[in-house]
């Protein structure tokens, strides 16, 4: 039996699969082990996510529920936390449900800085304490083609806002991710410029749909999903909103963000949902078979158009 290995430049460019084809098979397969896994048991759902779900934690007493929800039906708990992102421990979705178990977030403190009248550092509890917590269900789209529906705690970043009193200087502000390699392995690997920074425009971080996130399916915030406080933005893709929160930075000029000074040409400092820029015109739920269309806004157009009035969002993406 003889064996024909071709080289690279004997071989034609209609045999090369198209490498956004390759992806879409990848992705395909893994969705639809997903599929598998939801119909047949614990056990093929650790096989199909590779880890076990998040132990559930401690339950809010008083949690109301938002008219902002979307009616969709959420992601239930075993997919929230096992397939989601989170680079400080590793580049796998996988990867955050295995290695952040032995994340330490208490105590845990933020610190307020930059244009503002009452720089200070809150512990967690000063942050929540007298917030009236919700019960958020927000649709959410990831560039690279996947969606979920979580039921998030927590409450407007508004009111955040107000208590720490911006200037007028104040026309963005900074958010920084825990970067401590001791308990993240990811922030030893030579990926991304540590630590992880993220930033909205003042009004988008007003905006009633913007929220500081506790909890999710009513219990505290698991680790793999942004303990112990993270930020939630609906209508962006989901690099936006940063997890494990410990600086907050007021500033007067557009600070430059992880993503958008890792890959600008992909990771745009805006990020809003838009089909027409990555492009991608379809997403597809997690832990579903087919693929669905991908709305402007991912559907909050309604809510939030109007913070881009009069921009173009070709070159402001």
């Amino acid at each position: 039996m003889s064996l024909l290995i071709k080289r690279a430049d004997d071989i034609p460019a209609s045999e090369i699969t198209d490498r956004a084809l390759y992806l879409t098979r990848r992705d395909f397969i893994r969705t639809a082990a997903v599929v598998v896994a939801a119909g047949t048991g614990p056990l093929a759902a650790r096989t199909a996510y590779a880890q076990q779900p998040a132990p559930h934690g401690r339950r809010f007493e008083r949690v109301t529920r938002s008219l902002l929800s979307t009616a969709e039906k959420p992601n239930p708990w075993e997919h929230i936390t096992t397939y989601n992102n989170f680079w400080e421990f590793g580049q796998d979705k996988s990867d955050p449900a295995l290695h952040a178990r032995t994340l330490k977030t208490t105590p845990w403190t933020v610190a307020v800085s930059g244009e503002c009248a009452k720089p200070a550092t809150y512990s967690v509890e000063d942050i929540i304490g007298g917030e009236t917590l919700e019960d958020r269900i927000y649709r959410h789209r990831c560039v690279e083609g996947w969606s979920m529906v979580i039921p998030w705690v927590g409450f407007p970043l508004a009111n955040f806002i107000k208590r720490c009193e911006p200037t007028s200087k104040a026309k963005f502000i900074e958010f920084t991710t825990l970067a401590d390699s001791r308990q993240m392995p990811g922030v030893r690997e030579p990926n991304l410029r540590y630590p992880y920074i993220e930033a909205l425009r003042l009004d988008e971080a007003m905006h009633p749909l913007t929220i500081l996130a506790v909890g999710l399916y009513g219990e505290v915030l698991p680790n793999q999903n942004g303990a112990p406080i993270r930020l939630v933005i609906p209508w962006k893709y989901g690099f936006k909103s940063i997890k494990s929160i410990v600086k907050v930075r007021f500033v007067e000029k557009e600070p430059t963000t992880t993503w958008h000074d890792a890959n600008p040409p992909l990771y745009g400092f805006w990020a809003n949902v838009n089909p027409d820029i990555y492009p991608q015109e379809s997403e597809r739920r997690i832990g579903e078979f087919f693929k669905r269309r991908t709305l402007m806004f991912n559907g909050y157009a309604d809510q939030v158009a109007g913070l881009y009035a009069g921009m173009n969002l070709r070159r402001f993406y």
